[in-house]
């Protein structure tokens, strides 16, 4: 029998290699297949002989009945040894010739905001969908997953798509051509773009796109992106999801992203207890409260009162006195076709995104439990946790 060191598994001719330990079924089958003459005769009992581990010594004790002239059945129990020589499987002879991947999938966000990379980063380690990975690298915008088999690399692409809306383009390099067998060797690459919209960023919907999501306001806030695109209007609280399909049909980017956001202080605040509607209106979120806001920027309290009113769809977590992250279009640089066609009475001074609970790293000390990543980050950190 043949055994490969480096992965530890044993031949299971032609060519398949198979991971087994000592003493084990799967070892037992391996060993059987071997033998010949075994059709002739009926196995009774199969079991192992104790070896020394370091003997490179296999013994299996085998029960038969055999049937000789005159219906005369006789019984013969044999021991057959088996010797274990190594031999590198094909699989190992790649790596130790640095040719160790065949397909490769680079996975991309090319976008400022990743928050979208890092959920699909979670999600990964979450179903374990990178166990047959060979290795894993850092790019500037994303990772690139290695792999030994096309299967596998199909797998990983499966899984992106149904996680995430993606699009996936596929590339084949040839290694190698064998003339006289007619066999090729490729190495086949997957590059794979994630939308490049991430939680709590600001977009502008084109026209086309407003009336397919139930006429929905033209600047909202992506509340979330899973297998499709979540948004919310902070004017009314009406949602509308986006399918992949949709978002490449109709492609569009942020105008604002979290690293904008300024910190307001709330000096006023009244709920609206009555909301628009209308016909062909989309579904409307009852987990949050349409509210009048009059903000001022923290950074300007007691220097400049003017009061700044809004609309929000914080109203249910929003007290006089709290601190909330927001947008500030009026100062905004926004280069967007879709937002320059906007009148300017359809255009909010303020859009608020998110209530702000204080110190960030006492929260995070205050934590039990530590975020897994898939590749470590060398150096400084600082600019991974803003």
């Amino acid at each position: 029998m043949f055994y490969c060191r480096n992965c530890e598994r044993y031949l299971n001719p032609p060519n398949d290699w198979i991971a087994c330990s000592l003493e084990s079924r799967e070892l037992l089958s391996v060993c059987l297949k071997r033998m010949k003459g075994l059709k002739d005769v009926k196995l009774v009992d199969a079991g192992f002989i104790w070896t020394e581990p370091h003997s490179k010594r296999i013994k299996v004790k085998l029960t038969v009945h055999g049937q000789v002239s005159g219906g005369v059945v006789l019984q013969q129990i044999f021991i057959v040894e088996f010797t274990v020589q190594n031999q590198m499987c094909d699989d190992c002879h790649r790596t130790e010739a640095k040719d160790y991947w065949r397909c490769m999938v680079q996975v991309r966000q090319k976008s400022s905001n990743k928050k979208t990379l890092y959920y699909l980063e979670q999600m990964i380690l979450k179903h374990k969908a990178h166990e047959n990975t060979l290795g894993l690298k850092n790019a500037p915008d994303g990772l690139d997953f290695f792999f030994s088999a096309e299967n596998h690399a199909r797998k990983m692409v499966d899984f992106l798509q149904a996680v995430l809306p993606v699009k996936s383009f596929q590339s084949k390099k040839l290694i190698s051509h064998d003339i006289h067998s007619n066999s090729y060797n490729y190495k086949f690459t997957w590059a794979v773009d994630i939308v490049p919209i991430s939680k709590g960023s600001l977009v502008c919907l084109s026209n086309k796109l407003q009336k397919s999501c139930g006429s929905i306001a033209p600047i909202c806030i992506v509340s979330n992106v899973a297998s499709s695109i979540h948004l919310i209007d902070p004017q009314t609280a009406q949602m509308a999801e986006i399918s992949g399909m949709n978002f490449y049909r109709y492609p569009f980017g942020a105008i604002c992203d979290p690293k904008q956001l300024v910190t307001y202080t709330v000096m006023d605040i009244e709920i609206i207890r009555e909301r628009k509607q209308f016909p062909g209106q989309g579904p409307i979120s009852f987990k949050h409260v349409v509210a009048d806001v009059w903000v001022v920027k923290s950074s300007e309290l007691g220097i400049n009162d003017s009061t700044i009113h809004t609309k929000t769809h914080l109203g249910h977590l929003l007290k006089v006195g709290d601190e909330v992250l927001g947008f500030d279009l009026r100062d905004a640089n926004v280069n967007n076709d879709d937002f320059d066609k906007l009148k300017v009475d359809n255009i909010p001074d303020v859009v608020l995104v998110k209530k702000h609970f204080g110190d960030k790293d006492k929260r995070r000390r205050m934590r039990k439990w530590k975020l897994k990543r898939l590749v470590e980050e060398g150096g400084s950190t600082t600019d991974m946790e803003k």
